[in-house]
């Protein structure tokens, strides 16, 4: 990774899409970010995380609506023509969510409609929106998550959708072989984050009790998820493809 390279991160504000471009531009990465509402908080991050290296812009996207993904799309080239002096993304990550906690036989159709859109529907469309810009060679990187591999309470809707994506992980990188453009599926465990109102950083009972199902003995923290992604974008790292790479501290074997 180096300066002559652009990433774009969704869901960049907070959290584990934070922690990813945070080492994206301690890598020399110019990096575009999203974020839905709060506009301070991402302001925020551009600030902290743009060194003499690499910068940070943050765009607002809602990843939920694809009819907007046109007027995004242009904005992203403004600011790869504009600041970045560059004109395609090498790098794609796939990280902007939410969770509906409810059992299966209790989820309306107004929560599996926000989970399908933003969970998988709009990453979906919005990776194929952003094929032109990436550059042959590139890296896309869907993160979903662990629980599509063990049960969590309450998680079903959301693994549901995060499954699906792992999914098209797999068509993606095949179809996408003749560009040379590896798709990969990160899925991270228990994070201690506000993701999900903050109940694993937050709940005591609940952090406890995932440290003691993780072989490492704690719950993890976005940086593990960050630094993880940073290495599976190496250029060490061009060989991995059509893979689910789970990042968990070993949780739940």
């Amino acid at each position: 990774m180096n300066q002559k390279n652009a990433a774009l991160v969704t869901g960049a504000n907070r959290g584990i899409g934070y922690s990813i471009a945070k080492y994206l531009t301690d890598a020399g990465v110019n990096v575009i970010g999203t974020y839905h509402t709060n506009a301070a908080e991402a302001k925020a991050a551009e600030t902290t995380l743009s060194n003499a290296g690499a910068k940070l812009r943050m765009l607002k996207l809602d990843i939920s609506d694809h009819t907007g993904f046109a007027a995004f799309i242009e904005q992203v080239k403004n600011i790869l023509a504009e600041e970045f002096r560059q004109s395609s993304l090498k790098y794609v990550i796939q990280n902007a969510g939410n969770i509906v906690h409810t059992r299966f036989d209790a989820a309306t159709p107004e929560q599996l409609d926000n989970q399908y859109n933003i969970h998988f529907k709009g990453p979906y469309l919005l990776n194929v929106a952003l094929l032109p810009l990436i550059c042959d060679g590139g890296r896309i990187l869907n993160i979903t998550s662990a629980a599509t591999r063990f049960y969590l309470p309450d998680h079903g809707p959301y693994s549901a959708m995060k499954g699906a994506t792992e999914v098209i992980s797999l068509y993606m990188a095949k179809e996408l072989g003749a560009r040379r453009i590896t798709v990969n599926a990160v899925a991270p465990g228990a994070i201690a984050s506000d993701f999900g109102g903050g109940l694993v950083r937050d709940n005591a009972r609940i952090n406890s009790s995932l440290a003691d199902i993780t072989p490492l003995g704690r719950v993890g923290q976005p940086d593990d998820i960050g630094a993880a992604v940073a290495a599976l974008l190496s250029d060490n790292m061009h060989w991995v493809n059509g893979q689910r790479i789970e990042v968990t501290g070993g949780q739940s074997l």
